[in-house]
């Protein structure tokens, strides 16, 4: 069933019966290249962890006026929030992060320029793929069922990321850590999770890390690339609190 973001929406909890609006982009997809038409179900999020199910109303170039029947607590959004601190890669490397990142449940994503990052855009540069990657965090959002959209922070540096970290703070370092089976409980609510650039973190990082209560983590004796680091540490956090069942 098709999935979309909304915040325009009212229902009715005694009458278990709402409506819906769907517009710009959104409204143009369901249109246009859907092709859907009165009477056709959907589903609807209004991006704070609350679904609905519905159909469509009536469709008026690209307004689409949706009648909702049921609402419901989202089913897909994990228990434990984490927010991803990647050290700045090369290339389109973030781009796959974010999407992959969104479908395993991350909660927000932020930037970090490291002292080891080849990439280095300016602020114009920065707001571009700020906007960019906040696309591909909606779009896996939907495909993925998640109840909000994540949240891409603007990139910023290692020690301003460290001081504003909330929960648990995990930086994994290819010199070694404590396994995450150590650090991370089945009932854990809320941690974040610093991930090195293509030449990983220096030294020096990694003891600023400690003095800001950070804890340096292994995911075992394999050196895995800057893209595939975040992807297999947010798989073991969901399973070790139980969002993989």
């Amino acid at each position: 069933m098709p999935r979309f973001f909304t915040s325009a929406v009212q229902f009715d909890e005694a009458a278990s019966v709402g409506s819906a609006v769907i517009d710009g982009e959104d409204g143009r997809h369901i249109a246009r290249s859907l092709r859907m038409h009165t009477g056709d179900a959907l589903t609807l999020s209004d991006g704070a962890g609350t679904d609905y199910t519905g159909e469509i109303e009536s469709i008026t170039g690209d307004t689409v006026m949706v009648r909702l029947t049921d609402k419901f607590k989202n089913r897909s959004e994990p228990t434990l929030r984490v927010t991803l601190y990647p050290g700045m890669p090369k290339a389109d490397k973030l781009e796959l992060i974010t999407q992959k990142a969104v479908e395993l449940g991350v909660t927000k994503i932020v930037p970090v320029l490291t002292s080891r990052s080849v990439s280095r855009p300016d602020a114009k540069s920065v707001s571009k793929k700020q906007e960019r990657l906040q696309r591909i965090a909606l779009e896996a959002a939907k495909q993925s069922g998640r109840g909000i959209i994540p949240e891409i922070g603007k990139m910023t540096d290692l020690e301003s990321a460290l001081k504003t970290a909330p929960g648990k703070k995990i930086l994994f370092y290819e010199g070694g850590g404590e396994a995450l089976g150590a650090l991370v409980s089945p009932d854990e609510a809320e941690v974040s999770v610093f991930i090195g650039p293509e030449g990983g973190f220096d030294a020096a990082e990694v003891q600023l890390a400690k003095q800001y209560g950070a804890a340096p983590a292994t995911l075992g004796p394999r050196i895995l690339r800057t893209e595939t680091a975040p992807l297999a540490a947010l798989s073991v956090f969901m399973y070790i609190t139980g969002n993989m069942q």
